[in-house]
This record gives C-alpha cells, sequence and structure tokens, in this order.
C-alpha cells in the first residue's frame, strides 16, 4: 500500500496543471477538471481507508526520495498515513467536491471563474501535502501553499479596495506562522542532528530518553509549533483575521476559514501530540488559550453586523473547544468534533446568502422593533461593556499592528537615509570587506565568527525594513529585498559547515527571481510614466501576464518552493548553529519583512481599483 501515498499527492496536482492550460471561456470543462479531479481523490481514498483498516490499520510511512543531501543534512520527501491523516482525507475531498459542484453554479459567468478554480485546485493540493507529511520539510511546503493560496483567494476580487488591503493583512499574519514553523525545524535539526520524522515523534520511549536532557529545546520546539497552530487557526491573539478574510466568494470562504484550512492548526498539534504529551504545563497554557477564544469569540459571534463574519467567530470559538479537547488527550473526540465543525461552518456558508435573502424579505413584512427597557445597576454595566468590547472584536486586531507591525514601520523610517548611493558608498564597500575576513584571512578570531554574522544579518533587516516601508521608489525596494538574501548569506557564511555550494544553491534562486522582478518593474514604468507606493494602481486588468510573471518572482524571492531559494533557507537554519539564536531571530524576522514587502509591491502595483478612469472601478467600502 505504500506506493498508493504519492498517488494522492499527484492527482490533484495533476489536476491544478491541467486547469491552468484550459481556455478561459471553456467554463463547463474547467468545473468538471475540477470536481472530477476531486472525485477521483475521493473514490481512491474511501477505497483506500477501508483495506487500510482491513489490513489492521497500521500507520504507514514511504520515503519518497531525497532531494538534497550532504554531510549533516538531508531534505527528505516523505509521507505519512495513519487515524488522523485519514479523517482529514475523507473530510476534506468530500467538502471540496460539494465545494466545487457549488461554485460551478454559484461562479457562473464570473469573471475570475477560471482563476477560481485554479485556486481551488492549487489549494486542495497543499492540503493533501500537509495531511500526508512524514516531516517538517514535506509539511512545509504545503504551508507555503495554502499561505499563497489564501492570498489569492480573500484577494479575488481584486478590482476592489477592501478584498486586497484585506488579503495582505491575512498573509502578514500567516507569515508569522510560516517563521515559527522554520525555527522549530531548526531546532528540531539540533535536538536529533537530522531531519525527524513524524514516525520518530511517535517512538515515545525513545523521543523522551533523549528529550528529558533537552528540556529548554523540548519547550522551545513545543511552542513554536503552538505559536503556528493558534495563527493558522485564528486563536487568541490572531482571532481577528478569519472575518476579514471572509471578503472573497462565498464558495472560498466555505473551504478555507470555514473547514479546512482553518483547522490546520488543530492538525499540527493532533500530528505533534507524541512529541509534547509530558509538557504538563504546556497542556494548562493550550486548554488556557483555547478557553479564553472560545469565550471571546462566542460574545464577538454575537453582535456581527454580516452572517460571514457570524460564522466565522462561531468556527473560532469551536476550534477553541477543540484545543482544549487535545490539551487533555481526547484526540479521538477532536477528530469528530474538528469533522462536525467543519461540515457545518460549510454548510452555513454556502446557504448564507439564501438565509440573508429570507431574512431580508421577513424584516419587510413582519419586522417589529424591539422595545427599549432601561437597566440600572453593576451588572447591566458589565453587561454593556462586554457589548461594546464585542462589537469592537476586542481591539485584537488594534493591538497586533501597535505591537507588532507599528515598531518594525517605525524603525524602517529611520533608515530614510538609505538610497541607491548609500548603498554603493557604504554597504557594498562593507560586503566586500566581509570577503577579507570570510576567505582572506586564515586566522579569524572568535570575535569575528561570533559578531561578525549577527552584525551582517542585523545589517541585511535594516534594508529590507527599509524596503518595507519605501513608497517612493519601487526598484530600491525590490533590490533592497535581494540585497537582505546577500547579507543573509555572508552572515551564515563565517559558520564553517555552510560550503560555497549552500551559498549558490540558495543565491541562485535570488538571482533569477531578482533580475526578472526588476525587468518587469522597468516594462512597467516604461509604460506607466508614474508607478510608486502609495496608492493601488490595479494593473492586473490590462498586464495579466506580467502580473503572473511578476508573482512568481515575488514568490521565488520569498522562498516559495518554485526555485532553490526554498531549499537554501532550509539549508540556511540547518548550518545556524544551537548557541546563535540571536543570529536565527534577526534571519527569522528578516524573512518576515522580506515576504510582506514583496507581496506588498505586488498588491499595489497589480491589485486595488484600476488608477485608470475608463474602466470601472469599485467603491472603496464595497
Amino acid at each position: 500500500m505504500l506506493h498508493i501515498l504519492p498517488i494522492f499527492i499527484f492527482i490533484p496536482l495533476f489536476g491544478f496543471l491541467l486547469s491552468i492550460v484550459i481556455p478561459k471561456k471553456s467554463e463547463a470543462f474547467m468545473s468538471k477538471v475540477a470536481f472530477g479531479t476531486i472525485a477521483i481523490q475521493q473514490i481512491l481514498a474511501l477505497a483506500f481507508i477501508a483495506q487500510w483498516l482491513l489490513n489492521g490499520s497500521e500507520a504507514l510511512n514511504v520515503k519518497e526520495f531525497v532531494l538534497y543531501q550532504t554531510s549533516g543534512y538531508e531534505f527528505i520527501i516523505d509521507f505519512y498515513f495513519d487515524g488522523i491523516t485519514a479523517t482529514f482525507l475523507v473530510v476534506g475531498s468530500l467538502l471540496t467536491f460539494l465545494i466545487t459542484i457549488y461554485s460551478r453554479y454559484y461562479l457562473h459567468r464570473e469573471s475570475g471563474y477560471k482563476r477560481f478554480f485554479n485556486t481551488i485546485l492549487f489549494f486542495y493540493s497543499g492540503y493533501c501535502v500537509i495531511i500526508f507529511s512524514g516531516n517538517f520539510e514535506t509539511l512545509f511546503i504545503g504551508w507555503e501553499i495554502l499561505g499563497i493560496s489564501s492570498f489569492l483567494l480573500i484577494a479575488f476580487y481584486r478590482e476592489r479596495y477592501l478584498p486586497v488591503r484585506n488579503a495582505f493583512k491575512v498573509f502578514s499574519i500567516y507569515r508569522l506562522g510560516d517563521i515559527a514553523m522554520i525555527l522549530a525545524m531548526w531546532m528540531s535539526h539540533h535536538l536529533w542532528h537530522h531531519n525527524v520524522t513524524f514516525v520518530e515523534l511517535n517512538n515515545i520511549a525513545s523521543s523522551h530518553l533523549e528529550l528529558d536532557s533537552h528540556y529548554s529545546m523540548w519547550l522551545s520546539i513545543t511552542i513554536l509549533l503552538f505559536i503556528s497552530a493558534i495563527i493558522k487557526s485564528a486563536q487568541f491573539p490572531f482571532s481577528s483575521w478569519l472575518p476579514r478574510a471572509m471578503e472573497g466568494p462565498t464558495p472560498s470562504s466555505a473551504i478555507f476559514y470555514g473547514s479546512l484550512s482553518v483547522h490546520m492548526g488543530v492538525f499540527i498539534l493532533l500530528r505533534t501530540f507524541p512529541f509534547w504529551e509530558n509538557l504538563i504545563e504546556f497542556r494548562w497554557v493550550l486548554g488556557t488559550f483555547g478557553i479564553i477564544s472560545g469565550i471571546l469569540a462566542t460574545y464577538s459571534s454575537k453582535v456581527q453586523s454580516t452572517v460571514k463574519s457570524q460564522i466565522a467567530y462561531s468556527s473560532i470559538a469551536q476550534i477553541g473547544l477543540i484545543f482544549v479537547e487535545i490539551a487533555l488527550g481526547l484526540e479521538i473526540i477532536a477528530l469528530i468534533h474538528f469533522a462536525g465543525n467543519a461540515f457545518l461552518r460549510t454548510y452555513q456558508l454556502l446557504v448564507s446568502p439564501s438565509a440573508v435573502t429570507y431574512l431580508i424579505r421577513d424584516q419587510l413584512y413582519t419586522f417589529v422593533p424591539i422595545a427599549v427597557q432601561k437597566k440600572s445597576g453593576w451588572l447591566n454595566k458589565i453587561q454593556n461593556t462586554i457589548y461594546v468590547f464585542s462589537v469592537k472584536e476586542w481591539n485584537l486586531d488594534t493591538y497586533l499592528f501597535i505591537f507588532l507591525w507599528n515598531p518594525f514601520k517605525k524603525i524602517g523610517k529611520t533608515v530614510n537615509f538609505i538610497n541607491e548611493k548609500i548603498l554603493l558608498l557604504i554597504f557594498l564597500p562593507i560586503y566586500l570587506s566581509a570577503f577579507y575576513f570570510l576567505f582572506g584571512y586564515e586566522n579569524t578570531s572568535e570575535i569575528v565568527t561570533h559578531y561578525f554574522p549577527v552584525l551582517f544579518a542585523f545589517i541585511g533587516l535594516f534594508l529590507v525594513l527599509k524596503a518595507f516601508v519605501e513608497r517612493m521608489n519601487i526598484q530600491l525596494s525590490w533590490w533592497l529585498i535581494v540585497f537582505n538574501h546577500f547579507w543573509i548569506a555572508l552572515a551564515v557564511s563565517f559558520n564553517e559547515v555552510f560550503s560555497f555550494s549552500h551559498v549558490v544553491i540558495y543565491l541562485s534562486g535570488v538571482i533569477v527571481s531578482g533580475i526578472i522582478g526588476s525587468l518587469t518593474i522597468k516594462f512597467l514604468k516604461y509604460r506607466e510614466v508614474n508607478l510608486d507606493m502609495n496608492s493601488f494602481y490595479g494593473h492586473i486588468h490590462e498586464y495579466k501576464w506580467t502580473g503572473f510573471i511578476f508573482l512568481l518572482a515575488c514568490l521565488g524571492l520569498a522562498g516559495f518552493p518554485i526555485t532553490t531559494t526554498f531549499l537554501g533557507e532550509d539549508l540556511i537554519f540547518s548550518h545556524i548553529h544551537e548557541n546563535q539564536f540571536i543570529l536565527s531571530m534577526l534571519v527569522s524576522i528578516s524573512l518576515i519583512i522580506d515576504g510582506l514587502a514583496l507581496i506588498r509591491i505586488y498588491s499595489r502595483i497589480f491589485l486595488g481599483p484600476h488608477v485608470k478612469t475608463y474602466h470601472s472601478v469599485a467603491h472603496r467600502s464595497s
């Protein structure tokens, strides 16, 4: 049965690639390819699970192939199947099949019909990679696919302001989860000295003998996995992104934020449960966050003015309860709860347009105003206070901006002096001088090897912060992001195990993506005189293929698994030493801002209301 596992990845991937070449006008053929692909997957899944149960339902693991191998490092594509995978596979395939059938009629004659089904199949490919992943590296490939497909589906109505703005907000939160996952992979590599598989995590007896002597690292990995889980599942304090994600079409809201993608945090906790189940303190923390999320989301759901937001907060509340169940060790109940919540939220979102229509009609004929009752006393004051906080969604969005993103913007504005001349006169000589210490100076002192990597990573962080706040010069912002990767490569090159071949693997994707993106910007500036980042220009309306090529360049530069940069970033973290925590944090923050700056450039140039008045422009609040 092992040879069948990769087929569950290749079926949706083949359907996605086939959907790309289908002409835009062939709606019927496009939809048939989409739900035909999912139907084949579902039938195969049910047959496979039935056979698996008859054979004793033992966990299956297959090491598919080694993507890259060197001394002390091995990037393995590994697939794993157990009861958790089976549950997520059945629920995911059935719901995706229902969504594709529903979307066939719901989105009929929509201008983005083909793009929607392309993205859905792309999302489902990433979903299958995650649930079948046998190690963190394979899981992270699907993790990245889910992130970019979320951005594309939220910004589906790309001619409008709010969908694009909210898509960027959601992507910025997702990016934090990505970096937390990378750091967890980095620490696990140093804990086991190889890329650990989930089979090894399930081997409790052997794992915990080693974990007891590395308690701090054990706890750190668990906390990082927890951060990834609460971000992906919109738990406190990151709950505010889920209602913002409802700007996309109703079918995408149902499959992403009602049923599948929002439960990926649950999957991570269930998959890694044997790793942290003996950390009683963490289980208390997990349960506490679940209870807080459930309470806050329940109150928020009761005062929402839109049905989608109400369903979103209701889903957050139920996922909070699932977190509590996982903390209590009730894995089977958590899986049943996941399936029930996924089906319920999908149903609620799909019928929400009809439900709203019926309610509006009833209000026109049977509306009776509620009598105002005046109350007094401290209980009423508490009730009013909770009501106000619930209406404001507990100000979580505001606090995230103040304490998370605002400091980065302030620091970025302090380096406004950086321009092309400063880069050539100051930063370039410093970069070239560093090669003297790296290659030309044989007896490099301990001070150089310990502090220079931190210094160079710090310089790279400042450059990418400047790129993040730059509004006028798009080319400068783009090349600052490229140079940030060069400074990171230089910083890690002081570690003796990070060889020149590793640098080539990392920077080759950066150079190719950087050149393609720069040429695209130059082409647009030649065609469109006014081009900066002070507003949204919506040039995707007239430059569809240019926008697609530029998006690929952005993804390649951000480390998406389409260039060697993805492998290079994993190599970088694998070769940052265990005691170089500051260096790992600086590199992590750089990569966070790196991805945000790239998607910001893409969004400002190609998405949003079109700048030219002879095209239809949606209202800012629509």
